[in-house]
């Protein structure tokens, strides 16, 4: 399924240990707080990671971007600079996160980074393939329970992924919080599964 660009994308899950996903969705931040890998994040603490890490999917698909032209950037790292663009709100009292937001995104990896970037919205399933054809990658706005596809979700949007390829027969992406490797790297929907899950939402972003 050839895309204009064929790009090789390494594939990073928002924990550092990728098969910690389905102990996450059974345990939440408890099962992060056991990630042995957890200081490959960048992170100050265990704790500082396991508070961030369900806020990471969109730190992720950045990291596997930059991956792509040969970087390698802590994932807590890219998280934190993001926030000091305002892509991330930080509650310190309330130990609360809120973000991925998109347009200071944008701002930020564009002047950290060089990237070129813009917010889409209003983007149907099946206008993808011509995104693709005019940017390098799509971070899509889907459901998490995107990694069940088998499984009709109850809303659209709340988890990000990378979409790499698209055509009229199926769309390829990353998922960084996919439970199993089928579910994680170049995993390939059918359209009509794919828009069940995809808010017609993301950030479109070139090298």
């Amino acid at each position: 399924m050839p895309n204009s660009r064929r790009i090789r994308v390494p594939y990073f899950s928002q924990w550092e240990s990728a098969g910690l996903t389905s102990a996450v969705v059974a345990e939440g931040e408890r099962a992060l707080l056991g990630d042995p890998l957890w200081q490959r994040s960048g992170a100050a603490s265990v704790g500082e990671y396991a508070r961030w890490a369900n806020n990471l999917c969109g730190m992720a698909c950045l990291k596997m971007i930059l991956g792509a032209r040969g970087e390698d950037h802590p994932t807590l790292d890219l998280a934190k600079a993001c926030a000091a663009y305002g892509g991330y709100v930080v509650n310190e009292a309330e130990a609360s996160i809120r973000g991925l937001i998109y347009a200071p995104f944008v701002s930020f990896v564009e002047q950290r980074f060089g990237l070129r970037a813009e917010v889409k919205t209003g983007v149907a399933t099946a206008a993808l393939p011509s995104v693709l054809d005019e940017w390098d990658f799509f971070i899509a706005s889907v459901n998490p329970g995107i990694r069940w596809p088998e499984r009709e979700p109850s809303s659209k949007g709340g988890h990000l992924v990378l979409v790499t390829a698209a055509t009229a027969e199926t769309i390829r992406f990353n998922n960084p919080s996919g439970h199993a490797p089928a579910t994680q790297a170049d995993v390939e929907l059918l359209p009509g599964v794919f828009d069940g899950f995809f808010a017609n939402r993301g950030i479109a972003v070139s090298l």
